[in-house]
Order: C-alpha cells, then structure tokens, then sequence
C-alpha cells in the first residue's frame, strides 16, 4: 500500500462475519477497494493450503471477493517476514494509542477510539517521505476501485425448525422465538447479532452467543404462554436472563409485590404479565419509565400504567385568543349577580 495508512477495527471474537464486515469498513475507510489484498493463511479465508502460493478458499470468501472485484494473495506459512508491515503497524498503533490500557463502556467505544487514532495517524510523516499519510491517502483514492452500490449480504444464513421449546437452534445454541412449534424460520448470523424472520418480517433479534449449547432467551417471547400459565413467571429462564441484563429493574419487583397483595399470587401475577406485555406496544423504554412513575405514585394497576403511557396524548393544546376585531362591539358584560344581594339585605332576609 502506497500511503502507509493503517484501518484498525475490534471484534469479540474472529468468526467470518466479523473478517468480512471489517473488509467493508476499511473500504469505507480507504475510500474504495484495493485491487490486490495479502492474506495469512486464516480459516475465515482457506479451506486447504496446496502447493506453492495455490489455495483453496471459502465458498463465501470467493463470493466476497467476486462482490468487491479484488484478488487475493496468501502468504508462505510460517514466514512472517512477508507481513512484517503489517506485524509493525500492530506494534506502532499499540504503542501509540492503547498504551496504558484504554478504559471504555463496550466494544462501540472501543472501536470509536481505534478509529479516532486511525484518523490521528493520518497526521503522520513516514521516514523518506515529505507529505503526511492522509494527504498520500488522498492520492492513492484515484488508483482504487470504486465501491460497489450496494455491500455484500454478510449474514450466515440457516433455514432451523421451531422446536417444542420454542427455540431454534444455530450454530449449537438456542435461541428464542414468538412463534409456533414445528414452523420453519431463516436464521441470519452476523457478527454481533442474530437475526430470525419468518413470512417476510423480522420476528426475533437476539445477541449473538458464541459458546456452545447456549439458551439466548427473551421474556417476551413466552408472555402469551405466561399469560396462561402465570405460575411458572417467577422460576422461568427468560426472566432470569432479562435480570441478568438488567431489563428487570428493581421497580418491575415492587410492582409485582403490590399486584400479588392486591390480586393474591396467579392473578397478581397474571397482571404484571399483562403490564409487561405493555412493552410490546409502548417499547419497553418507555414502559420503565411508566412502571417507576406508577410506583412512586402508590399505584398498582395494569391501567394505571397504562393511562401512563398515553397520558402525553391525551393532552390537548389550548386554544389561541382570536381577536375578532369589529365583531367585539357584539360582546355582551359577564352576567353579574349583584342585584340579588338585595334580598339578602331586605325585610324578607332570613325568613323560611
């Protein structure tokens, strides 16, 4: 590469999804696509290395690069010599930018960092040379292939059956959907996510897990079924999940306190399922917000949380004065009742 920029991205862990994104982002980066890249030999790209510099590679490798319309070059194994800028540029950026060990909330913050020091970098004057790295980016941009319209499709996709639990299962782990044993789903894997749709439409999205014969839950996938059963709320696997990530504040407990002391156990708890189901229609942002509300106030009622959160329009603007102008000479004076104060006053004053 001519200008000696460097595109740094993080990823939790290295699955052909997150190689495959981070090519785009780097093109988005660089301004277009480099004709010829150099690869290791890494399991995301070859199948089998064969002899030479010949290799076999995935089947959604190939079609990546058939997408973007660049080549691909693999090292020797075991000569590291051959990607010695690559092992330096490491080294440079860590250095640089993550020394003493950054401190940031998740993986986004991290990667807004490493691209913020991308960016410093541009700044930069490599020995020998005159102009810094981002000017030599800028000329380099006219030699690179224009980026195709629209991105390569990244997902892993899988055709999986609803199990009796309501789950389907992908690469190994369990994930939850709204929908009826037995009905066939398009799982789509990205890096981060996993996608699950159904007749067209997106019924389930969920954190994509990366151990083995994992169950990825979500609580309002089974509300129907809870609705039904309200019994099995309080020991059930979703909802120890949902507190785990915190989608079960402390404020949803006291609600539900308040609903078994006023309905006892299976119709409190049928209640606060309905209240949660609210989450469905409102968002489950804004159902918090609600829920806290409703608590501070005493209240302990699916239609108080409820009127809560709809009160906002239920709020009507009030009207503008209008002048009327030469109509005003219409106007009539408030009725007054000052002439009755007579007989409050006069000989009849008192009498039954």
């Amino acid at each position: 590469m001519g200008s000696g920029a460097a595109f740094h991205r993080a990823y939790l862990y290295a699955t052909q999804q997150a190689f495959l994104e981070a090519h785009e982002r780097a093109f988005d980066y660089f301004g277009g696509v480099f004709r010829l890249l150099r690869y290791d030999n890494l399991a995301s790209a070859v199948r089998k290395i064969l002899r030479g510099h010949r290799r076999e590679e995935t089947v959604r490798f190939i079609a990546f690069r058939s997408h973007w319309r660049f080549a691909a070059e693999f090292c020797t194994p075991g000569a590291g010599h051959e990607k010695g800028g690559v092992e330096g540029e490491g080294g440079y950026f860590r250095r640089n930018h993550l020394v003493p060990v950054p401190c940031v909330a998740d993986l986004n913050g991290l990667n807004a960092r490493l691209l913020a020091g991308c960016r410093a970098d541009e700044a930069r004057v490599l020995d020998g040379r005159t102009d810094p790295v981002g000017a030599a980016m800028v000329a380099e941009r006219d030699r690179l292939l224009v980026r195709a319209s629209e991105g390569f499709d990244l997902a892993d996709v899988t055709f999986p059956l609803v199990d009796k639990h309501g789950c389907v299962i992908v690469k190994t782990n369990a994930y939850s959907v709204p929908i009826k044993a037995g009905s066939r789903v398009e799982a789509r894997v990205y890096p981060s996510h996993v996608e699950l749709w159904h007749g067209g439409r997106r019924i389930a999205r969920h954190e994509r897990c990366h151990r083995r014969r994992q169950h990825v839950l979500d609580l309002e996938h089974d509300l129907d079924v809870l609705s039904h059963k309200p019994g099995a709320l309080a020991g059930s696997k979703p909802l120890a999940q949902w507190r785990e990530a915190g989608r079960w504040p402390a404020c949803y407990d006291e609600l539900w306190e308040r609903l078994l002391a006023r309905h006892g156990k299976q119709d409190g708890t049928r209640a606060m399922v309905a209240v949660v189901t609210l989450g469905r229609e409102f968002g489950h942002d804004k159902l918090r917000t609600a829920i806290t509300t409703a608590v501070s106030l005493g209240a302990c009622d699916v239609a108080a949380v409820r009127y809560l959160l709809t009160e906002a329009a239920l709020r009507k603007a009030r009207p503008d004065t209008i002048d009327v102008g030469a109509l005003a000479r219409y106007d009539r004076p408030m009725p007054t009742l000052a002439e009755y104060d007579v007989l409050l006053s006069g000989p009849c004053a008192g009498t039954a």
